[in-house]
């Protein structure tokens, strides 16, 4: 999982605490760890579920504080010498990221000053905030300029499309090249892009934290390969031993193109269009200093899609895109938040002579590419509807097989709570006209073990009450059906 054993740099956790914003999302997972491993006292910042976020970085320090939340920030940011800022509102959608990022930039940057935190490390994407024809790269030029503005020194570092298990631009393009045996071409798949792993994005981000030279500075980052999009695909193709047609097309919209995507692949349209956005500029790396000031050697594409398809083969996947998506789960209404009990809830109860920890491993192992057991068809379908209007679907699947901590997505839902041997409690990220949770409970008996499944439904509306009724003949068949199978397999 490590990625900076050969890191041309030596560690300083002698600075004092280090700060990691955006802590739950992909990078910022993945760099908490890091950052753990080489010495160096993290605190981590989160916007919700502080407690389920410790018990995953014990040696952290965790904080609960969003963005916009200038009096959390300044408790996040309360001693700290230096901070990294890997926060965005890409999933806010097209229409309102642009005035957030910039928002919580500005309201950051004088936070810090106020601190006195010694540098800032800003994980930006290679564009122009002005020429560049993507909304999301300008968002983040934007994003580097207002917090350049300030009175802390600032490190940006640039990225083009990030490779790695679990992000939501490799997960893009290995499905469309799984599923496809066709592929439109539109121009602007000509245009070229640096893609880089996200082993070597890790190693930057703490390369530039260990080389005081960087303070202030703003470096390109980017991998071996300078490739166009249809090259990129047709690698993969390769790789994974696809024979896929390439169909020049003159029709270029590319919100048809990310809905098609999200249809296809795992990653929502809302996401898919502004990746897709910044197909249409030229992004490879220009400013080249970095590779003397950190001379380590990056990947090739190609090795950074082996390593990932490598990561998925041995479930080994430590953060993904679902982890931040949708926008604001994790501040999510709790089941044991609701001021009143659940409008209808829906048990149904199994006895069985195995033990609670082999029932609760078969728990642990629904959804996903395993499926629900049996009845994968309704599932499939619900999130196939849900996909349709825009919503998660089912899609998302999981970020490992063998593995569940809270905030982890399986299909449609995502793990509110979860507590070996004894309760998985799952909260609905579907479009529903109200809130829905799934818990299931295991209680070890004299004799036998006790397995329920519980469906919570909460609504005020007349839909959702229209809605529980016009589901509730297929409960009994579905979950009663459901625990059978996980007594079966446990």
């Amino acid at each position: 999982m490590l990625c900076c054993h050969d890191l041309p740099t030596t560690p300083r956790p002698d600075i004092g605490w280090v700060l990691v914003t955006g802590a739950s999302g992909y990078i910022g997972g993945r760099l908490v760890q890091e950052l753990l491993a080489r010495g160096y006292k993290v605190r981590a910042m989160v916007r919700g579920d502080r407690e389920g976020h410790q018990r995953r970085w014990p040696e952290a320090e965790v904080v609960a504080a969003d963005a916009l939340d200038r009096q959390g920030v300044s408790e996040a940011l309360c001693g700290v010498h230096t901070a990294y800022y890997l926060i965005h509102s890409l999933l806010l959608g097209q229409g309102e990221f642009e005035a957030a990022d910039v928002r919580a930039a500005v309201s950051f940057r004088e936070v810090a000053a106020a601190q006195r935190v010694n540098r800032i490390i800003y994980l930006s994407g290679i564009g122009d905030r002005r020429a560049s024809h993507s909304r999301h790269l300008r968002s983040r030029a934007k994003v580097a300029h207002e917090l350049s503005a300030g009175a802390v020194p600032v490190t940006i570092l640039r990225a083009a499309t990030i490779i790695g298990a679990g992000s939501a631009s490799y997960e893009i393009i290995r499905h469309l090249v799984d599923r496809l045996r066709v592929s439109p071409i539109p121009h602007w798949a000509q245009n070229s892009c640096q893609p880089i792993g996200v082993k070597d994005v890790i190693k930057y981000l703490v390369g530039v934290l260990e080389t005081p030279r960087t303070t202030g500075g703003s470096y390109d980052i980017g991998g071996r390969d300078i490739l166009t999009y249809e090259q990129m695909l047709k690698a993969v193709a390769q790789l994974l031993d696809k024979k896929i047609g390439f169909v020049r097309v003159p029709y270029s919209g590319i919100r048809f193109y990310a809905y098609l995507a999200s249809l296809l692949t795992p990653v929502p349209a809302q996401i898919t269009a502004s990746l897709m956005e910044g197909l249409k500029d030229e992004v490879v790396c220009r400013n080249k200093e970095i590779t003397r000031l950190l001379p380590f050697a990056p990947m090739s594409y190609r090795e950074a899609i082996v390593l990932a398809l490598t990561r998925e083969e041995q479930d080994k996947v430590y953060t993904r895109w679902s982890d931040a998506y949708p926008p604001a789960h994790e501040l999510a209404l709790k089941l044991h938040e609701l001021k009143d009990s659940p409008t209808y809830t829906a048990s149904y109860t199994l006895d069985s002579d195995k033990s609670a920890q082999r029932l609760f491993r078969a728990v642990c192992k629904v959804g996903g590419d395993t499926g629900w057991f049996q009845n994968n068809w309704m599932w499939r379908m619900r999130g196939g509807v849900d996909r349709l209007f825009f919503g998660v679907g089912s899609a998302r699947g999981r970020r490992r097989r063998s593995e569940l901590r809270v905030n982890d997505v399986i299909d449609f839902w995502r793990v509110e709570e979860i507590r070996p041997p004894c309760q998985l409690l799952l909260r609905a990220e579907m479009r529903l006209p109200g809130k829905a949770w799934l818990e299931f409970d295991i209680v070890p008996g004299s004799e036998k073990t006790r397995l329920t499944v519980t469906a919570f439904f909460h609504t005020h509306s007349p839909w959702g009450r229209a809605y529980w009724y016009a589901f509730l003949p297929f409960h009994h068949f579905i979950f009663n059906g459901l625990i059978q199978q996980i007594e079966k397999r446990a």
